[in-house]
């Protein structure tokens, strides 16, 4: 359903611009068709070094470890569908392990009032990965914590808490061989500048405010039970039937797809 709707804005602001698709590359996109055949996926990363400030932190770094191993096929397959590639394939490995090998260093970024945690990859360790996998780039995604500010309204809608509040958030780059950004998401070169949390960690307790007749409402944070069940509800296609994926890893990856395959302009243009 999500694909549907994207599709049907997509299609209107391509005939408002006379079909000129955006580049979402850092390169021009010509370039980066010819350059990327072969794309290798990376296993999902979680950085558990992030700002992740769940008092059962440990029992959290489980339950979304598990969600990775279980929803990140998705992606390949997603990519696999998208005809945009002579070949994806999933680089195998243990994701700790990689990720310690490759890290160089992060960054919490707000860019034009995004805000996310910046990766930097070791380009050695990369093109060692790429070179052994025999792709011409590599993706990697980063599941992190970040803290930033929100406004989160109550279920009736009548009230709002603006205040900070702890999100699991998902990162993404596209990297060669010689460690060259090729593609990021969040995308700065995205309209509007869209970007969505995997999950937010935290909610404002506004019955319990109501129950006891004051104005201060308590941020509080989800239990893992309740985590566990948001991350394991499937997504549903336009028939009703429960797919595979995950409703929030599927959300973020629909939301990368709409950037990595830009759609071809309805009158001229063909997204170049």
């Amino acid at each position: 359903m999500k694909r549907v709707l994207k599709f049907v804005t997509l299609s209107i602001i391509a005939i408002v611009t006379f079909g000129c698709a955006q580049n979402f590359y850092n390169i021009p996109k010509e370039t980066y068709e010819k350059k990327v055949r072969v794309l290798g996926v990376a296993p999902i990363f979680v950085d558990a070094d992030s700002d992740i400030k769940h008092p059962e932190k440990e029992a959290l770094l489980t339950v979304l470890k598990e969600a990775d191993r279980q929803n990140e096929r998705e992606l390949v397959r997603m990519l696999k569908e998208s005809g945009k590639y002579f070949s994806v394939r999933f680089v195998e490995g243990d994701a700790d392990q990689l990720l310690a090998k490759l890290l160089a260093r992060k960054e919490k970024r707000d860019d034009a009032g995004v805000v996310y945690n910046k990766y930097f990859f070791q380009p050695q360790e990369v093109r060692q990965l790429i070179t052994e996998n025999t792709v011409d780039a590599l993706l990697v995604v980063v599941v992190s914590g970040i803290t930033k500010q929100d406004k989160v309204s109550s279920s009736n809608l009548f009230s709002y808490l603006e205040t900070n509040y702890n999100d699991l958030i998902m990162t993404a780059q596209i990297l060669d061989a010689d460690g060259t950004l090729l593609w990021e998401y969040p995308n700065f070169r995205q309209s509007g500048r869209s970007y969505q949390a995997l999950l937010s960690l935290q909610y404002p307790d506004f019955d319990e405010a109501a129950a006891n007749e004051t104005d201060k409402v308590e941020v509080k944070f989800k239990t893992i039970a309740g985590i566990t069940r948001a991350l394991q509800k499937k997504e549903k296609d336009l028939l009703g039937r429960e797919l595979r994926v995950s409703r929030r890893y599927y959300g973020v990856f629909d939301d990368m797809m709409t950037l990595l395959t830009p759609s071809k302009g309805l009158i001229g243009g063909d997204g170049k």
